[in-house]
């Protein structure tokens, strides 16, 4: 995978319950078998809490 994308994260993020902290997304992507990328971006955003996928896609593609 040579850059993440929205489609890919909600893959990686489905069944996640919100709020979530990072930790638990990681937790969840890798359950979900999200590509090692996906769960590295995912695992060093720099929020630590998250009110809902919109806010984690936000999170992962601003300044992309």
């Amino acid at each position: 995978m040579a850059k993440p994308n929205p489609i890919e994260l909600q893959k990686a993020l489905k069944g996640a319950s919100y709020p979530a902290d990072r930790e638990q997304l990681v937790e969840t992507a890798k359950k979900n078998k999200a590509d090692k990328k996906m769960v590295e971006e995912i695992s060093h955003l720099s929020e630590k809490r998250f009110d809902g996928p919109d806010k984690v896609e936000q999170a992962l593609f601003k300044g992309k």
